[in-house]
């Protein structure tokens, strides 16, 4: 599963090369999904009014809810200082869970704003989409 988060959001929904091609080349791959927590998409557009609608745009992306289960998590991890609401919805989102399998990869402009453990990738590394 691959994660944006508000950084992300934001950058895709700005045009960001990589990030377009890799929604673009997702939508043509049946199952293949963005994922952007809710939390992250309210920031982003509360920063930048139509970011939600550019990026909403692309077939291939979709939005993780915040579930019941999601808001008591998000916001205990909110409360032991793991960062705001949308930072730890994004956490959350990166968290194993049973009805993914696999790793999740958290695509992000600030790599350093998650613990240790969690599978970051910065959007603006030489490597994101296998080119070097």
């Amino acid at each position: 599963m691959i994660i944006l988060d508000t950084g992300a959001t934001r950058a895709l929904a700005d045009g960001h090369k990589t990030l377009n091609l890799l929604a673009g080349n997702m939508a043509r791959t049946p199952g293949d999904l963005l994922r952007i927590p809710a939390l992250c998409l309210v920031q982003a557009e509360s920063e930048d009014e139509g970011a939600a609608r550019r990026v909403l745009a692309f077939s291939s992306v979709v939005v993780d809810d915040l579930t019941t289960v999601a808001a008591v998590t998000v916001g205990t991890m909110v409360r032991d200082g793991y960062g705001g609401s949308d930072r730890c919805h994004a956490l959350y989102c990166a968290l194993p869970r049973a009805e993914f399998t696999g790793m999740s990869i958290l695509l992000t402009d600030r790599e350093d704003a998650y613990p240790p453990g969690v599978v970051t990738v910065d959007i603006d590394s030489p490597g994101m989409l296998g080119f070097h």
